[in-house]
């Protein structure tokens, strides 16, 4: 346990102008978890597309792939070779959206596993002691 966890299970005689409260967390409601969780890694997702985009925008304006297609045709001798055929902006937003809906999947079953483990485990621990004051 922690000492704040410690300080609260102790009984002080010691009068305080804050009140505090001990609970124990021994139930995490499935069907919440999985809503929070959906809905976060689902705004994570959007971010990442967003991101994946505009990183991508800002290297094209910035004639990055310019200089990496010059490097790259010096370096394997085709003078036809352009990078960006092969990671244009639909394939590179293709990828993230997928990369996005992956993370949304993965993300909520893992969420959901963690709660389910958890409601398991509490019938061998007794839950988690949380302490609040009042201040």
């Amino acid at each position: 346990m922690s000492s704040v966890a410690e300080k609260l299970q102790r009984k002080d005689s010691r009068s305080t102008s804050s009140k505090q409260v001990r609970l124990k967390l021994v139930y995490v409601d499935f069907w919440s978890v999985v809503k929070l969780s959906f809905l976060i890694w689902f705004s994570l997702g959007i971010v990442l597309i967003v991101a994946t985009l505009l990183i991508w925008v800002v290297l094209y304006s910035t004639h990055v792939f310019t200089a990496l297609d010059k490097s790259l045709q010096d370096i394997l001798g085709d003078p036809n070779f352009k990078i960006s055929t092969s990671f244009g902006l639909g394939q590179v937003g293709a990828f993230a959206l997928v990369t996005a809906i992956l993370n949304v999947i993965v993300g909520t079953v893992l969420a959901a596993i963690a709660s389910l483990l958890y409601n398991l485990s509490v019938r061998f621990t007794g839950g988690v002691l949380v302490g609040f004051q009042n201040s």
